[in-house]
């Protein structure tokens, strides 16, 4: 009797929170399939018009949406791929017992703390500036030609500004892992004559398995609505170039004033986001039961 008063009150106690919640999440969902039925501009007011499914055919087969897509998906695996990549030797570097290692562990993860508006204007302006900026002055040291990067390889452009963003949480989350590392198998190791390479590949990177799937996990979630450093940087362009799924809503909605299409725009970006979350979740389980 006692379980169930206490199951009881914890339920009756949570329950405002959860439907508070609840309404919060509901009510523009249910407004964006309103509003992705209509026929809904911004520039004529007043002229809302039931067109059913007719927003999601057009955004489906505008050629922006698969360009968007296309480029939607090369910054989330490029960012992800680097990330890992350079978040591995970088937190196996702050795991040696160092001079100063708290410092240098604080100055790596701060860049993550650092707002994506702000950080996308100091690598702009500061570092990829084709004349003034720090790499434009680097190559004419070395007598090259500086890389007008917004216009040259914009894509790859924004990815290494957003790689820089997420690599300090990445190394965060694969130094809190090595910590973690039983200290007895390094030994035994390194008494059975391993090198580093084998102690690496056969003890260390099996250990870090389940933290790079975590950091997978998160990543894609967040790096599937990136939004703040493309609009500072390229506005999308040149042309499409740098136009993903994010922005192209932004576009339709607030450059284009189409509501509705931007409404439907936003369900199919809903969509994509659950699907690969899905597929996401059921590898970190798998990889947290093994």
């Amino acid at each position: 009797m006692a379980t169930r008063q206490t199951q009881f009150l914890a339920r009756s106690l949570l329950t405002p929170a959860v439907g508070l919640l609840f309404i919060w999440m509901i009510v523009p969902l249910a407004l964006t399939i309103y509003f992705s039925t209509l026929h809904y501009s911004l520039l004529d007011p007043g002229s809302e018009e039931f067109i059913g499914l007719e927003n999601f055919r057009y955004f489906l087969t505008d050629p922006a949406f698969l360009a968007s897509l296309q480029n939607t998906l090369v910054l989330v695996g490029s960012v992800l791929a680097l990330t890992i990549l350079l978040g591995i030797p970088l937190a196996l570097l702050l795991d040696q017992p160092v001079i100063g290692r708290n410092v240098v562990r604080l100055m790596v993860i701060a860049p993550f703390f650092v707002m994506p508006t702000v950080s996308a204007l100091v690598w702009k302006n500061l570092l990829m500036h084709p004349v003034s900026g720090l790499f434009a002055w680097l190559a004419s040291l070395f007598g090259l030609t500086p890389i007008d990067w917004f216009n040259d390889v914009p894509l790859f452009a924004v990815i290494l500004i957003v790689a820089w963003q997420w690599l300090p949480f990445a190394t965060l989350i694969l130094l809190t892992a090595l910590q973690s590392l039983d200290e007895e198998q390094r030994e035994a190791a390194e008494m059975a004559g391993a090198s580093a390479v084998s102690t690496f590949i056969y003890i260390t990177l099996p250990h870090l398995a389940r933290p790079i799937t975590v950091v997978i996990l998160i990543e894609t979630i967040f790096l599937l609505t990136v939004f703040a450093e493309i609009y500072v940087t390229t506005g999308g362009g040149p042309g499409l170039q740098t136009t993903n799924i994010a922005f192209l809503i932004y576009s339709q909605a607030l450059i284009q004033f189409d509501v509705g299409s931007a409404s439907a725009g936003g369900l199919v970006a809903v969509v994509i986001a659950n699907i690969v979350a899905f597929f996401l979740v059921r590898i970190v389980g798998r990889n947290l039961e093994a």
